[in-house]
């Protein structure tokens, strides 16, 4: 039976060894900046496009969603402040099978990521040094971060809180500029809020365009839920945790929705995303020199700081793996600095998977990989929500203690998020998106049977092991 104090216990539990050393302001950053990525700066003309000036309203919608996400995920972090975080959650209150399907899911999807981002680093690069090889940056650069990942926690907090902070700051910086084009000069024809009406109206598709633009939205918020995996090293995860979620809720709603409806009525929808970046022709507008270099600089902090934190995530998540007994016992050791080393070796293998994914299928790598890195995502925001239904009703019948922070609207709140997401799932099979489920599906099927067969293999060794220490007595 469990008391008032109930937990995922992380001084003697499973995850015992890991450094409670990250502060409220990191664990914001590290969410921020995982968020924040090429998907505000470049693929935001790809969301225009499919939805046109309704695509503010994709962009509520899909903030509404992360912030019922952030609101489950806030009660759950807080009762169990652990690395395993909604995979631990989701053994624990769900099945031991789901908690293994959630993990793994979202293990391979930031590894894949990572294999995804140092790639796109090395194009980056090529615009200031066009004719060094793009390995040589690949190998840099990843070289770096895991440097960076295996010296300490904290190490890696602060490069992130800098990368976080070039990237937040050059939003804000376009929000200002934007705002000075808008109502600082009168010198600009065709500028101002009837861009919201122009070339077909606020739903030039329909409500259809507006719906697939939601999923694509979604995209931009993927990585807030990484305050929950940081929660295992938080300091103090009763008031950080809740602090953390509600500030980027609210910071990458702002951010999100001002940027684009700037970018809306400055650019005319129909060119937003298709020569260029939005940022630039702002840029441009304002006659700034090297705009282009200014965008690539900015790209690239972007391309760094997701890839520093999804290295982090799925290292966390492999340790996680390995303690709950799902993985290699070696890869939940821990080094002196209490860094799971070896979980970060293996965690790596994303760049040695996108160099030969691309060698193998140069024109749909990265189809290839995004697809299962967007599944692996999408999933753990499913099973968030699913396991917050049983989580709250265990909670309260086993008398666990009252939390600092509560999920309002329970259960339908919470539902109407799960409903809402799933759809959107859904929704992508009849989208240019379907590659999501095309290989989410079978990746599930795999580690299904993946899932029994280790099961069955454990059982079988844990008999062997009772039948040798009944003959040993």
């Amino acid at each position: 039976m469990e008391n008032k104090h109930t937990q995922l216990n992380f001084k003697d539990g499973p995850e015992k060894g890991l450094k409670r050393d990250l502060e409220t302001n990191q664990l914001s950053m590290i969410a921020m900046g995982c968020a924040i990525g090429t998907g505000l700066f470049l693929g935001s003309g790809l969301a225009i496009q499919a939805a046109g000036p309704s695509v503010l309203l994709s962009y509520a919608l899909g903030a509404f969603i992360v912030l019922l996400l952030m609101g489950c995920l806030a009660e759950m972090t807080v009762a169990h402040p652990t690395s395993g975080s909604f995979g631990a959650i989701a053994e624990k209150y769900m099945t031991p099978m789901a908690g293994y399907l959630v993990r793994y899911s979202y293990w391979i999807g930031n590894v894949l990521a990572v294999g995804v981002e140092v790639s796109a680093v090395s194009v980056y690069m090529k615009y200031w040094f066009p004719t060094v090889p793009g390995i040589v940056w690949i190998l840099l650069f990843a070289g770096v971060l895991i440097y960076v990942n295996a010296t300490s926690v904290n190490t890696f907090a602060t490069f992130e809180y800098w990368f976080s902070f070039i990237k937040i700051s050059a939003i804000v910086g376009f929000i200002l500029l934007g705002a000075y084009v808008l109502f600082g000069s009168s010198e600009q024809p065709h500028i101002g809020p009837e861009n919201f009406v122009n070339e077909g109206g606020f739903f030039p598709f329909g409500l259809k365009g507006m719906w697939i633009a939601v999923f694509i939205s979604l995209f931009s918020f993927l990585g807030t839920e990484m305050i929950a995996v940081t929660s295992g090293e938080a300091k103090d995860p009763d008031a950080a945790v809740p602090k953390a979620l509600k500030a980027t809720v609210f910071r990458l709603s702002t951010f999100y929705v001002l940027t684009i409806g700037i970018m809306l009525m400055i650019v005319p929808w129909k060119t937003a995303g298709i020569e260029e970046s939005p940022f630039v022709k702002v840029m441009e507008i304002l006659n700034i020199p090297g705009a282009s270099g200014i965008m690539n600089f900015i790209i690239l902090t972007a391309a760094l700081s997701a890839m520093n934190a999804q290295l982090y995530a799925s290292t966390r998540m492999m340790f996680s793996l390995a303690r709950g007994k799902h993985a290699p016992s070696f890869l939940g050791n821990l080094n002196k600095r209490g860094v799971p080393a070896k979980a970060l070796a293996v965690s790596t293998t994303g760049i040695l998977i996108a160099a030969g994914v691309h060698a193998l299928l140069p024109g749909s790598s990265y189809a290839f990989m995004m697809g299962i890195s967007m599944f692996g995502a999408m999933f753990t925001w499913l099973i968030i929500f699913i396991s917050h239904l049983f989580f709250r009703v265990k909670w309260e019948k086993t008398g666990g203690r009252k939390l600092p922070v509560r999920m309002i609207g329970f259960p339908y709140l919470t539902i109407l998020g799960a409903v809402l997401l799933f759809s959107l799932m859904i929704t992508t099979w009849f989208t240019d998106f379907k590659i999501m489920l095309q290989f989410g599906i079978p990746w599930l099927l795999f580690l299904s049977v993946a899932y029994f067969v280790s099961k069955r293999r454990n059982s079988n060794h844990n008999v062997v092991e009772e039948t040798l220490e009944e003959k040993i007595e």
